[in-house]
């Protein structure tokens, strides 16, 4: 069935169509769908406009989207981050898709069965160019789908079909009805945004003041007294100061998602001394038997080596870099080691065999000889090859054989780091070995016999018979259990207090990090954290508390962390570190604003203002009201020097003008306008762009009106 066997074919494909599908809207901007901590119901994964969403239901969206991008990739297992990925996914498409049907509901704006089949019949939307019912154009067939569909049903309800088939048929008609359904979904918030957007429009007066902006330019005389003319250190700033800023500033400083902030230990685990000696002992009796001319392959076996020994000379780009630096500056028959490598804590032997210089790339075409008897198979390729010699075109034996005879490239990319058994060692070195032109009978270790004609050879390289045991620097069970009892004793009975006095005597270093979200799944990059998240955000953990010890990584890792503020849904807090920085440097620059406009208010023209100590002075171009103006001697973009001389005449001269990154005196030289004819529509099309921009944050607001919740902390 062939549609059944393109699902997996178009497998990145598909993938992609998914992600369209999940991660927003056609034409906007999600950046700001953010998650929130919450406590409800222990069945409760999450509240969005009231409405609970069950676990087990988010679970089955989770299993549904895993199950698709399984079926697409011919996939068995996803691993833990991969899983988290799709949780999170599934998460935001959850998310954008109940704020929208709240809205449209409100609105009477539905997608009909009707509206959508017309839809599929069309075949014009984006989605559905990405999938892979598509004809050799390129565009969408639905007869295509509708075919497939009813086939994979007649599958599903034949008695005679086989297990793999139905599972198979299962899989395509599970993929389409997810498809659909985001489908179904991205129309409605079209929907919800061209009516959004239809409530955007110009009109004449705007579109001339636009067409204005870009197009009356002025030149200025400008000197400047720069902020950076006055030291920090000279300015006073007081609480009341950072407070006035903040009432000033506050709506800079909402967050829709309570976070919290937590000092914490966190040991990785590392081999010891001892280990490292045992380990040391091991690699060399290693480097001995190799020196003493045992097979490479069985030393790397028994060393359990990370690099694989492979029977074909291989690239340096199938080598560690590590690695493939070394043999570049072997000869054969040397051998290196053991030494450590620091890049990734391994202790490794190198011992060159030989090298070859090869081609990168082979061009071949085969003839495969059918029949179990290997030596009539012999004589029939030795007829092959006489006929070939004799004039007989390739690919007309290789139809009499019903075989293509096609020509098909091979790279060392294609088999280098990949397991290879005899018979395909003997293919591969029959191709590299081979000149260009030639022409050989090949006999696979008793199961077949090919005619292989080599085309044309390209790019020779310099090839490896190496030898290579590496081999991680572990700690062994004793080591761990020693740190662990260490890391144990020193918490025990230790408030948070106690814990930041005393760590760094014994030898522990105290990390912080402030705004950590339930939704982020580590504490410093560690993995496996979830069970310290939870303690973390659990509703009876008390800033203060100090939590328990917390085995994490890969089994390598020990935490304890102490939480130590709670930012709760709202505001950030004034005294909060990185808000009272940000109010500290708008202070500073307020009252160096203010000292610098006195300094420049007294002068009566440019020439006066630039002869002040710390002055900088420069003629700008081409100022427009649209665009900020840079000014280059203060490194800064100054929209108010483009907004406030947009209005001045020729001549007109200002001082004490404050800035971003100075306080200015400027004189209009020229008054300028751009030789071009005003276009009413042009420039309310642009206008009416450009509102939409401003309008994209839409979201947020839908996000705070839906209080969403989101407890997936608990669960994940």
């Amino acid at each position: 069935m062939a549609a059944l066997q393109k699902v997996r074919n178009a497998g990145p494909l598909v993938v992609g169509a998914l992600f369209l599908g999940l991660v927003g809207f056609i034409a906007t901007d999600w950046t700001r769908v953010v998650e929130v901590f919450s406590m409800s119901s222990h069945n409760t994964v999450s509240t969005i406009n009231g409405k609970d969403i069950d676990l087990q239901d988010y679970n089955n969206m989770v299993d549904e989207y895993t199950s698709v991008i399984k079926a697409s990739n011919g996939l068995t297992n996803l691993s833990d981050e991969q899983m988290q990925s799709i949780r999170d996914q599934v998460w935001q498409n959850l998310v954008e898709t109940e704020l929208i049907a709240s809205e449209a509901n409100e609105l009477g704006l539905t997608v009909t069965d009707k509206e959508l089949q017309q839809i599929l019949i069309k075949g014009e939307h984006p989605m559905l160019q990405q999938t892979m019912f598509t004809n050799q154009q390129g565009k969408f067939d639905y007869t295509m789908l509708k075919q497939t569909m009813d086939q994979c049903n007649e599958i599903m309800n034949s008695p005679e079909s086989s297990a793999d088939l139905i599972e198979q048929a299962q899989s395509l008609i599970q993929w389409w009805s997810f498809m659909e359904k985001n489908l179904r979904n991205t129309i409605l918030a079209q929907k919800y945004q061209s009516l959004l957007a239809a409530c955007i429009i110009s009109n004449p007066v705007a579109a001339q003041q636009n067409f204005d902006a870009r197009t009356n330019e002025k030149t200025l005389l400008m000197a400047a007294l720069p902020y950076s003319s006055i030291m920090d250190s000279e300015i006073e700033v007081t609480d009341k100061d950072l407070k006035a800023k903040y009432n000033e500033y506050k709506n800079q400083f909402e967050v829709l998602v309570e976070t919290r902030d937590i000092k914490y230990i966190d040991i990785a685990v590392k081999a010891s001394k001892e280990d490292e000696a045992e380990l040391n002992e091991q690699m060399n009796e290693y480097a001995q038997q190799l020196k003493d001319g045992a097979a490479p392959a069985k030393i790397i076996r028994e060393a359990r080596s990370l690099v694989d020994y492979s029977t074909l000379p291989i690239s340096r780009n199938a080598l560690p870099t590590d690695i493939a630096n070394q043999v570049d500056t072997m000869n054969v028959g040397q051998q290196v080691g053991p030494y450590y490598n620091s890049a990734d804590n391994t202790m490794n032997i190198v011992r060159l065999i030989s090298t070859q210089t090869l081609p990168d790339s082979v061009q071949y075409r085969v003839i495969g000889i059918p029949g179990m008897d290997m030596t009539l198979a012999e004589k029939s390729a030795d007829s092959i090859m006489n006929a070939i010699k004799a004039g007989t075109p390739f690919d007309t034996i290789a139809k009499k054989y019903n075989q293509s005879g096609e020509k098909v490239w091979m790279t060392s990319a294609q088999y280098e780091g990949m397991s290879i058994d005899d018979t395909n060692k003997k293919f591969i070195q029959a191709i590299s070995t081979a000149t260009a032109g030639s022409l050989q009978k090949v006999v696979l270790d008793g199961q077949s016999v090919i005619v292989l004609n080599v085309l044309e050879t390209r790019n020779p390289i310099k090839k490896f018979d190496v030898a290579v045991i590496k081999t991680a620097v572990e700690f062994s069970k004793q080591t761990y259990d020693k740190a662990f009892s260490n890391f144990s004793s020193f918490l025990a009975g230790k408030d948070a207090e106690a814990i930041d006095t005393l760590a760094a005597k014994s030898g522990y270093r105290i990390l912080e990090r402030d705004n950590l979200s339930s939704a982020e799944h580590t504490i410093g990059g560690v993995s496996n954290t979830r069970d310290a998240l939870r303690w973390i955000f659990n509703e009876d953990t008390k800033v203060g508390d100090v939590s328990p010890l917390y085995e994490c990584g890969n089994n390598d890792h020990l935490m304890c962390v102490v939480l130590t503020g709670i930012t709760p849904k709202g505001y950030l807090s004034w005294k909060q570190e990185d808000v009272k920085r940000y109010l500290t440097d708008e202070v500073i620059k307020d009252k160096k604003a203010k000292l610098l406009q006195d300094k420049l208010a007294a002068a009566k023209s440019v020439a006066e203002a630039a002869k002040l100590s710390g002055a900088v002075s420069d003629t700008l171009s081409n100022v427009t009201f649209a665009y900020p103006v840079f000014v280059r001697m203060v490194g800064q973009m100054e929209p108010v020097l483009s907004g406030i001389s947009s209005a001045d005449e020729k001549g007109t001269f200002k001082t004490a003008v404050r800035g971003n990154g100075a306080v200015y005196a400027y004189e209009v030289l020229a008054a300028d306008k751009q030789d071009t004819k005003f276009d009413e529509k042009a420039e309310s099309d642009m206008l009416t762009q450009n509102y939409l921009r401003y309008i994209n944050g839409f979201q947020n607001d839908l996000y705070r009106k839906a209080n969403v919740e989101d407890r997936r902390y608990i669960f994940y």
